[in-house]
């Protein structure tokens, strides 16, 4: 019945491992055992895996410390105010104490401990001792300490107003608040098995080892011997339990929970205790938002610079590991030590970053791919029968692009531009938008595997989010209607139906409102690309006056560009206020509508000038005699003789490079110079040797802290990055070269910016990275429709080969080369008469430069009839097809590309197969050591017993 129990009261156990380590031989069994990931229990010799296990136990030298779990009954509401003397101190009765053992001099100097030297700062507190919330702080202290945390004070070096309280959790609280909060812990040492495999398989593998040991080391993989030995990597897990606590691996007490799971304990710990009477009047956030603490943090584990290298002394804490082998510039070429990292800053973080890295890794093939049409587009220039009409085309004379004071102009001078439109518009961008669109569901389908991996490595496969706490605004705004949690069985502020949907409304107006604020911004962008062309028209520098056209679109951009930045500011001030408004009750709701608002808006704000200059710009002009007018004022901007595309290549690369150089910036320039700029008046105050004297709270409350919204900014921009790369991709082939080169720096930026520069966060799990992956499967399928209208509406893509098959000399053929192009300039472009102009659009030039004598007739691109024509300027028939085939391959290109993202998806399973095998095998390894464990303590009860002359008729076994 015991035994029984026992095993009911077995928590569920999963396992984590290191990547990569899925099969190691266990050299100690001479032979080897099989266990099939089907089998079951009646197949099974128990007596044989017992003793191979307690065998591998032994020779792995696995020992449990035997310790009795003390459980204190839990405290109400009420009972969490105590009254009692409010001096600080450190010295506690529940203290560990080492018999016998010195305490070394080197912790009372690092700033990590106590005065005493044993007990490890876990958590800081920073309040002011001129702040009047007095009151509220020693009540706050006060159940600190009933709660069993160790306290000492100490005021800063530098202003002696700012007072640290330094705060240490004994292994009792651990212990407790672990069981608690359901802490994962090692409790038994992996052991794997390999599959039954032929000899002649074993000496290939032999052979494919030894050759592999002539070959260089792999140089993106970090050295093994600089990084530690995880334990926790290579054991099973089951969540902490004191009642069974000679189940786990515990060589020290002291290091048994690493400092960020320390730190954890311990804020879980503040978020609960009471600062005065009321139902309401609990938790550290609140204390933080009231002023009455300035700062709360967890403590660096010391300088992250050494005297001595790395090489030959070790590492001297995590921090110092982390900078040489992640935040250093010299690894930037190295993978990403995350478990590390994960260790150290959390799931949470170190899942950010795995995303990072993965992203980063699939740019490599979209750049390669990019970057290749781009050079087939270079080494193809000189063969493109389009180009070459161009700029041999000295007699055609193309009409003005702007009124009065845009001169006629040959198709010839617009050569330059038909060669850089043929780099990105040749035979080989279609291919290109094809295969980014199913990349980016590759992409897509592989991180969930890859982030199931993780999920299993890190031991989140069965963590579930704990019930979150009401935000205290929630609580203030509805705090006198209340209705029972279904989860908790306690009463909870409501909110009423009708209310929440008039502020949904309120909400989406808001969003509305401002959506309709950029497409101002934009349309001032186009009344002043109008407005500037004519001006730059007539400049009298003969470089501006001979670009005019370039010239405007590249103002535009930097103007457009000064824009966003500040629409940026306001964005945010906006999505704070709705969201606000909104009343959302949990922090992760907050921080979801606030993620979706922040997206939208910036989405749009940078995006919607790009959607302009690649769907509407020279689309609805009209024609030489007829323009269409902005306010019946401003002609509408065309778009150059070679085409709309180079004005979208411009855009998409100055806003990309100019948006990605700002982010940089502002993520380590600015902290960077705060940082500076602290330390320059320490230097003046204190000496140079002043600031390597002070503590280690000091010198990291003089770091900046981890921005408010925390991971949303670094996320926001790779999203909006990844939008860029895939959106309008197909008329900027160089879109992911760009991205990837900036996300190799983005990544040493962000390492280098969270281990030097910003306090140290902390540490919190996260199974995947929310609301973000619902965004990028958005932009995913929005970027297969962007390609498609981009290829069929602003490239040339589709004229080209409506006028190969049908007007052009292999018409009827079936063909579509290079030799079946000739002729095409011609016939895309329509016949004007000169006399036809309305007066406010007649050019003050006649045209005479060209031929001697006033010109008759001027070119523009469209497709229409003569001016004799029985119907002048209206459309030809090839127009119609041209219309017709746009429509026909944006329908084709949308359905086939959508096949193929669907089939990837329905063929590429979210959980890999060998993942999915190690999970059921190591489950049932479990269930055996468990049992195994359980009977051995058993039997050890049972001979005690025995020896002690206490036996019972009944038991068992």
């Amino acid at each position: 019945a015991g035994f029984s129990t026992a095993l009911s009261q077995t928590p569920s156990i999963s396992s984590i491992s290191s990547e990569g380590r899925q099969d190691l031989q266990v050299n100690q069994l001479e032979t080897q055992i099989w266990i099939k990931p089907d089998m079951q229990k009646t197949d099974v010799d128990f007596s044989e895996i017992l003793n191979a296990i307690q065998e591998i136990a032994k020779d792995v030298n696995i020992f449990f410390d035997e310790l009795e779990g003390v459980n204190s009954p839990s405290k109400d509401d009420d009972s969490l105010l105590h009254h009692g003397n409010l001096t600080s101190t450190s010295d506690d009765a529940s203290r560990l104490e080492v018999v016998g053992e010195e305490v070394p001099d080197k912790n009372k100097t690092n700033g990590l401990y106590f005065r005493d030297g044993k007990c490890r700062i876990d958590y800081i507190l920073v309040y002011r001792k001129s702040n009047p919330q007095t009151e509220k702080r020693e009540v706050f202290e006060r159940n600190i300490r009933a709660e069993g945390l160790q306290m000492e004070k100490e005021s800063s070096l530098t202003n002696s107003d700012i007072i640290f309280v330094k705060l240490h959790a004994p292994w009792e609280v651990l212990g407790k608040y672990a069981e608690l909060m359901n802490v994962r812990m090692p409790f038994r040492r992996k052991i794997y098995y390999l599959h039954r495999r032929y000899k002649f398989m074993n000496r290939i593998e032999k052979q494919i080892s030894r050759f592999r040991g002539w070959l260089p080391r792999k140089p993106m993989k970090l050295d093994k011997e600089t990084l530690p030995d995880l334990e926790e990597n290579d054991c099973y897990t089951a969540p902490f339990s004191q009642q069974r606590i000679h189940h786990f691996i515990i060589h020290n007490k002291d290091t048994f929970f690493n400092n960020a799971t320390r730190s954890r304990i311990v804020h879980h710990i503040l978020q609960r205790v009471k600062y005065e009477e009321g139902k309401n009047k609990i938790g550290l956030n609140r204390l933080l938002s009231n002023g009455s603490y300035e700062a709360a943090f967890p403590l660096h584990e010391g300088s992250y610079r050494s005297k001595n290298s790395i090489k030959t002394h070790g590492a001297e804490n995590h921090r110092h590991l982390l900078y040489e082998c992640w935040a250093s510039w010299g690894v930037w070429y190295k993978y990403q030590p995350l478990d590390l990292v994960r260790r150290y800053f959390g799931e949470k973080i170190g899942l950010y970053f795995a995303w990072l890295g993965w992203y980063t890794g699939m740019l490599f093939p979209a750049a390669f791919i990019g970057l290749f049409v781009f050079l087939y587009g270079v080494t193809t220039l000189n063969h493109c029968q389009v180009s070459k009409e161009v700029c041999q085309a000295t007699d055609i004379i193309m009409c003005p692009i702007c009124d009065k004071y845009c001169p006629f102009m040959r198709l010839s001078d617009s050569c330059i531009y038909a060669k850089v439109t043929h780099l990105f518009d040749n035979g080989a961008t279609v291919f290109f938008a094809v295969f980014m669109a199913v990349w980016a569901t590759v992409f897509l389908e592989f991180w969930k595997r890859r982030r199931a991996v993780i999920a299993y490595d890190w031991d989140l496969i069965d963590w579930e989010e704990e019930e979150e706490e009401i935000r205290p605004q929630f609580e203030a705004k509805y705090s006198k209607k209340e209705r029972m949690n279904p989860i908790s069985g306690k009463p909870e502020p409501y909110q009423a139906f009708a209310d929440k949907c008039s502020r949904l409304i309120v909400s989406a107006s808001g969003i509305f409102f401002m959506i309709c604020v950029v497409i101002a911004a934009v349309f001032g962008i186009v009344i002043y690309r109008v407005v500037t062309v004519s001006t730059f028209a007539a400049f009298k520098w003969a470089l501006i006056r001979n670009n005019s056209q370039v010239a405007t679109t590249g103002t535009a951009v930097c103007i457009n560009f000064c824009i966003i930045m500040l629409l940026n500011v306001l964005y945010e001030k906006v999505a704070l206020f709705l969201t606000n408004l909104e009343q959302p009750r949990t922090e992760s709701e907050w921080e979801n509508s606030f993620t979706l608002k922040m997206f939208l808006f910036q989405f749009v704000n940078l995006n919607s000038s790009t959607f302009y200059i690649a769907f509407f710009l020279g689309r609805f002009t009209g024609h030489p005699g007829a323009y269409l007018r902005l306010i019946n004022r401003w002609r509408l901007e065309e778009c150059h003789p070679s085409g709309c595309l180079i004005d979208l290549c411009m855009q998409m690369g100055i806003i990309m490079v100019l948006k990605q150089t700002w982010n940089n910036f502002m993520e380590l320039g600015y902290p960077l110079i705060q940082n500076w700029w602290t330390r320059r008046k320490l230097r003046q105050e204190y000496g140079t040797q002043g600031k390597t004297s002070f503590p280690q709270w000091e010198k990291d409350y003089n770091l900046q802290p981890m921005n408010a919204y925390g991971l949303f900014d670094e996320y926001l921009e790779m999203i909006l990055q990844f939008g860029f790369t895939t959106i309008f991709v197909a008329a900027f082939p160089l879109a992911p070269l760009l991205a990837l080169l900036n996300n190799i720096i983005e990544i040493r930026l962000d390492a280098y910016k969270f281990v030097t520069q910003w306090r140290r966060p902390l540490a919190s799990r996260a199974k995947d990275i929310g609301i973000w992956y619902g965004i990028l499967e958005g932009i995913g399928i929005l970027s297969v429709i962007t390609n498609a209208f981009v290829i069929a509406v602003t490239s040339d893509f589709i004229p080209r080969l409506v006028y190969a098959y049908k007007y052009g000399p292999c018409a009827g053929q079936g063909e579509a080369g290079q030799k079946c192009m000739v002729g095409y300039v011609n016939a895309s472009l329509s016949v004007f008469l000169v006399s036809d102009f309305e007066n406010r659009s007649e050019p003050t030039s006649n045209g005479s430069e060209f031929s001697g004598s006033p010109l008759k007739y001027c070119r523009y691109r469209d497709y229409r009839d003569p001016p004799h024509s029985p119907v002048p300027y209206g459309y030809t028939l090839q127009f119609w097809h041209v219309l017709a085939a746009r429509l026909a391959f944006i329908i084709v290109f949308e359905h086939l590309v959508f096949c193929i993202k669907h089939l990837i998806s329905y063929l590429i399973p979210d959980l890999p197969k060998d993942l999915r095998d190690r999970m059921r095998r190591e489950k049932y390894l479990i269930q055996e050591m468990m049992y195994e464990a359980e009977l051995e303590r058993l039997q050890k009860e049972r001979k005690e017993r025995k020896k002690n002359g206490k036996s019972y008729h009944n038991e068992w076994p």
